[in-house]
């Protein structure tokens, strides 16, 4: 009894308990599953391969671009109050516009240098140059747009002038005279108030309400100068 108690009372002479002695009851039911195959949902894999572009062909893309840039001119030839020349941005359309304009601003006189390659470019410093201006005086006056997107609607909003630019070639193939410049007046005018009302219908919600009138100036200017360079030009 007396070797008993002191066994039992000295703690040092215990033999340790097995760190893993437990483990040899545990038993696992058949009704767990512990195996299977980590997959994707079909439906996500579906949209993910839809919305990548790395397999997509040339064609393809080159096909999606053109009709993205034709729904911006149908915006622009309708312009209601819209985001998706804001959302959706893009500068396709503009280069497509800007190069426009300027190969139909050349004039075809060929005695000197001067009347062919200064007026390609002079339509691009004047298109890019004002456009960048009107930008920057946008998020100078708290707009909340980006600078791309800014971009992307004033060259969109260059498409009546293109048209008009289009009918006053097609006018001067007349005789000149005072009819001759009236209709090309009137086309211009037209067209110079249809880019004006396209790009604030776009970019006027992008500005402060006491600031609007600060905006919207410079667009002004902006279609001005490019509505009198137009209305002036002449084929010789």
């Amino acid at each position: 009894m007396a070797k008993a108690a002191e066994s039992s009372g000295d703690p040092g002479t215990t033999s340790p308990r097995p760190l893993f002695a437990g483990l040899s009851d545990i038993s696992i039911s058949q009704d767990i599953p512990v195996e299977g195959e980590i997959t994707i949902p079909m439906r996500s894999h579906i949209r993910e391969f839809d919305s990548s572009t790395l397999n997509e062909s040339v064609q393809n893309t080159i096909m999606r671009d053109l009709k993205a840039v034709g729904k911006k001119f149908m915006h622009v030839l309708y312009p209601r109050k819209s985001n998706t020349l804001l959302r959706d941005w893009d500068l396709w359309g503009p280069l497509i516009l800007c190069v426009t304009l300027a190969l139909m601003l050349q004039r075809s006189s060929v005695d000197s240098e001067k009347d062919g390659g200064p007026q390609f470019a002079e339509v691009f410093v004047i298109v890019w140059f004002g456009a960048v201006t009107i930008t920057l005086n946008s998020k100078l006056l708290g707009g909340n747009i980006s600078f791309f997107q800014s971009l992307c609607v004033l060259g969109y909003c260059i498409l009546p002038l293109t048209v008009a630019m289009l009918v006053c070639r097609l006018v001067l193939l007349a005789e000149p005279g005072p009819i001759n410049f009236m209709v090309r007046l009137f086309v211009v005018i037209v067209m110079f108030a249809w880019s004006i009302v396209a790009s604030t219908a776009f970019l006027a919600d992008s500005q402060p309400p006491n600031r609007k009138a600060l905006a919207i100036y410079p667009v002004f200017l902006f279609y001005f100068v490019i509505s009198w360079m137009i209305l002036t030009f002449t084929p010789q």
